[in-house]
């Protein structure tokens, strides 16, 4: 079974799947977040808790000063 994270709003309720990254830290997946809710959308002042994409390859922590590849 797929981790999911469950968003209520409204008294609506919208399911997003969890992903695991490549040191165990995990993210919601809310690509389809606009599109499931008809237009909410998130809101990440400084980029400070969000992926801008998915990688196999590399895992980088900016605060920890920490780039692997």
């Amino acid at each position: 079974m797929t981790d999911k994270a469950i968003l209520e709003y409204n008294g609506e309720k919208y399911e997003f799947p969890v992903i695991k990254g490549t040191e165990n830290e995990l993210a919601i997946d809310i690509k389809t977040l606009r599109s499931a809710t008809n237009g909410i959308i998130t809101i990440d002042p400084g980029f400070k808790n969000t992926g801008s994409c998915e990688s196999a390859i590399t895992f980088l922590d900016g605060e920890k000063g920490i780039l692997r590849y």
